[in-house]
């Protein structure tokens, strides 16, 4: 395994490439749960047929947990929204062909994503016990459905390689509601790529038949999640999403 060609690097991974072959490494060396949680969920979404790379092994090296997959060539579907803004639509409406494909499907054996949002709304020591409570309540009233939500469906994460589309980082993928996902991905897309959110949002609800208040009721609560997760300097927006109440 040569890890001479850093590709990419983040606060927790370091990622080179080895011929066709991306390897990511984990920098601490107590990562052991990290790497297999987000194999085996990886793995798990990989049965699914959808376009993705596939997980090769699961190594140690030099004492730090490390996972082999496809290098996947090409650009992000991010860089190609910016380079061409003109556009947009036509990339808006293929990120979201590609989340419908997603959510189409169902994986079973993947962690439930109301679960881990309860998990993080309850790790919060930034809202009171009041807030916390209404954030629970909502919830807890969300219908329960079973879908495969990416958790993290991002134009950062579709990577674009001539006539093949990828979608990667699956390690926030549950089975779950598909309008929390879609609720995520809005929120996602107003702190990075703000021209394309309300694109976005609105090419979603007309090609699902969804209502748009249906999605907006999820954005207190996957604004809340974020914060457990989220950059510094997101979190004053962050929070003025879980004080909004109803929408228009």
């Amino acid at each position: 395994m040569n890890l001479t060609n850093k590709i990419a690097s983040g606060e927790t991974v370091d990622v080179y490439r080895d011929g066709d072959k991306a390897i990511k490494v984990f920098k601490s060396q107590d990562a052991k749960i990290k790497a297999l949680y987000e194999a085996l969920t990886h793995s798990r979404v990989e049965t699914t047929g959808l376009p993705m790379p596939i997980i090769h092994e699961v190594t140690v090296f030099e004492g730090k947990w490390a996972i082999v997959m496809d290098h996947i060539e090409g650009k992000t579907l991010h860089q190609i929204m910016k380079e061409d803004p003109a556009n947009l639509p036509v990339y808006v409406e293929k990120m979201v062909d590609l989340q419908l494909e997603i959510h189409s499907k169902t994986m079973p054996l993947l962690s439930k994503l109301k679960d881990k949002l309860v998990r993080q709304i309850n790790s919060l020591e930034c809202i009171d016990d009041t807030k916390r409570y209404e954030l629970l309540t909502r919830l807890d009233s969300m219908p329960k459905h079973k879908k495969l939500c990416h958790g993290n469906f991002t134009p950062m994460n579709i990577i674009i390689d001539g006539e093949k589309t990828y979608i990667v980082d699956w390690v926030a993928a549950r089975q779950g509601n598909a309008s929390a996902d879609v609720a995520r991905t809005y929120l996602m897309l107003c702190l990075d790529f703000p021209e394309a959110a309300e694109l976005y949002l609105d090419t979603f609800c007309k090609k699902s038949g969804t209502a748009k208040q249906y999605v907006q009721a999820w954005l207190p609560i996957v604004a809340a999640a974020q914060l457990d997760v989220g950059k510094e300097e997101e979190k004053e927006l962050l929070s003025r999403w879980i004080d909004v109440v109803e929408y228009e």
